[in-house]
């Protein structure tokens, strides 16, 4: 775990105190593909920090999974307005493989905040990430085409587009399998002229 955790950025500026308590109030979890982590409908008070593996959020609409969101080893995962405002989850979040994360759940962390306050700055830049990141999303939604959307992703998520199936992709940027598919053959063609 420690050194899975000096591998996060975002807590590397801790004191030695900090992560002595902050180590502590992590469960490791093991899930197989396909488990859930977060369920539609119930509150999630808990981060999940991912080691190993991946995991997509989704939600159903006219009775189709779309999915909002992947998340990648050393990402922070949660449904940020049921972590902050104690509501239930609008989507799921199941392991897309293998995975291992590491759960802090909401109660001990604002105690362990309370004790010792620099953990409260590492919480509001890994919240803030969390934000960047969804923020980010909308902003590709408003503004780009879906050819758009590819493009940005081979640019800043190559990751995303390497592991994740062109169904769940296509879903991802909004559009049928189909346009995906000649979105990708396009790119490639004009990638070997």
């Amino acid at each position: 775990m420690e050194t899975f955790f000096n591998n996060l950025t975002r807590f590397k500026a801790l004191s030695e105190r900090g992560q002595a308590m902050l180590l502590p109030l992590f469960t490791r979890l093991e899930y197989k593909k396909g488990e859930t982590l977060i369920r539609c409908g119930k509150p999630c008070q808990s981060l999940y920090l991912i080691e190993q593996g991946y995991c997509r959020a989704f939600n159903i609409q006219d009775g189709l999974e779309v999915n909002i969101n992947f998340y990648f080893e050393y990402e922070t995962m949660t449904h940020k307005n049921s972590y902050v405002f104690n509501t239930p989850a609008d989507f799921a979040v199941v392991a897309c493989e293998p995975m291992i994360v590491h759960r802090v759940d909401k109660p001990e962390l604002l105690e362990a905040t309370r004790l010792c306050p620099e953990l409260e700055e590492a919480g509001k830049k890994n919240l803030e990430l969390i934000a960047a990141k969804q923020e980010r999303q909308m902003q590709l939604f408003r503004i780009l085409t879906a050819k758009g959307r590819y493009e940005f992703l081979e640019q800043h998520d190559p990751e995303l587009l390497q592991r994740v199936s062109i169904s769940q992709l296509a879903s991802y940027l909004g559009v049928k399998r189909e346009t995906l598919s000649r979105i990708r053959n396009k790119r490639m063609r004009s990638a070997t002229l």
